[in-house]
């Protein structure tokens, strides 16, 4: 037993040391690569992700398996922390010419399949000199992950035009989220009908504020501004469609790695995001009691974040028929809702004279 415990220590040891190195070494990750060095190509750091999913593998079959030598043990902590010391520096090599959305992708990426290895090996270590039954199932779940880390490294993106249309892909995934939210939404005289069955369960009313009556009690003027907002949210998010069609096409420009097409694209993004955050804010606005000046001051943000893409599109590409075409739908809409929430404003103006 001692001589396990030794040999537990002496891998521990060897265990830290490495860990030590491999998280100085992926600090190099936090900022993306000088300009003026040689882009590792990303076909390069996915092989080395399958390198590394198979040293999982093999990892797991050697210290879930018979007993082994001390030194076979430590040769195979040293052959998969010399995959991941490659494998790191490859990701900061690709990271060249990167912009801080593609960045943040790889980092990523390349944290989970670090995390997912030390935890795996982690827990090999720990189980060193222990009975088989105890570690078989831990060991095999954990290498498990580091395939699941491998296999998502090939979805990452490569470029910083995938890497910014994803970003605004999941803005739209957010807005239609709220789309499908409001379409829900219904006036107060369906509600009423709609909870008034004789066979209708008691248990249902215990609780007035429950959040499935939410909406459900909004009144006739109410729901024509839900309306209106819904036909915003609709068009931002076919808006969000064309500027991710746009950012698309803009794959093989020429100008694709020069700092001020990246700064463009970051800006895009970042305008995408100002308009997806304030439809969220429109879509709480609209539970009663209704927040007409929040309305307002949302719809005034999101026609802003239309003219600053506006802006950005006219200086870093062409073909912007339909995303202009959408632009004009979405500012129509948000016309619309300011007439709206005007007429709406007065009965407000009225209690506060009161």
């Amino acid at each position: 037993m001692s001589t396990k415990k030794g040999g537990r220590r002496a891998l521990s040891r060897l265990l830290d040391s490495h860990i030590k190195n491999l998280e100085e070494t992926f600090q190099m990750l936090d900022t993306p690569a000088e300009s003026s060095l040689e882009k590792v190509d990303w076909a390069q750091v996915t092989k080395l992700g399958d390198e590394i999913s198979k040293q999982a593998t093999a990892t797991g079959m050697l210290w879930n398996g018979e007993a082994r030598e001390l030194k076979e043990l430590e040769e195979s902590l040293g052959a998969y922390f010399n995959l991941l010391h490659g494998f790191l520096l490859s990701c900061h090599g690709s990271t060249v010419c990167s912009g801080p959305t593609l960045h943040a992708y790889i980092h990523t990426s390349a944290k989970q399949i670090m995390d997912s290895s030390l935890s795996l090996l982690r827990e090999a270590v720990s189980s060193y000199g222990k009975p088989h039954s105890s570690k078989n199932l831990t060991i095999t779940q954990l290498a498990g992950s580091v395939w699941e880390a491998c296999t998502a490294l090939k979805k990452t993106p490569t470029t910083n035009c995938n890497a910014v249309g994803r970003a605004i892909t999941q803005v739209a995934v957010s807005v239609k989220d709220v789309l499908r939210e409001m379409r829900e939404l219904k006036p107060a005289a369906i509600a009423a009908s709609s909870t008034s069955e004789p066979d209708a369960n008691p248990e249902d009313f215990n609780n007035e504020s429950s959040d499935d009556d939410l909406g459900d009690d909004l009144s006739p003027e109410e729901m024509m501004v839900a309306q209106l907002i819904l036909d915003v949210t609709s068009n931002s998010l076919e808006a969000l469609k064309e500027v991710i069609r746009f950012v698309s096409g803009l794959i093989k420009s020429s100008k694709l790695d020069s700092k001020d097409f990246i700064e463009s694209l970051e800006r895009l993004l970042s305008y995408c995001r100002e308009i997806g955050s304030e439809v969220n804010d429109l879509g709480a606005c609209v539970y009663p009691p209704q927040e007409i000046s929040g309305m307002s001051a949302a719809a005034k943000k999101i026609g802003h974040g239309v003219g600053e893409i506006r802006k950005e599109v006219e200086s870093v590409g062409s073909s912007k028929e339909r995303l202009f075409m959408a632009f004009e739908q979405l500012e129509s809409s948000l016309g619309r809702l300011e007439t709206g929430l005007a007429v709406n404003s007065v009965p407000e103006m009225d209690k506060l004279v009161l």
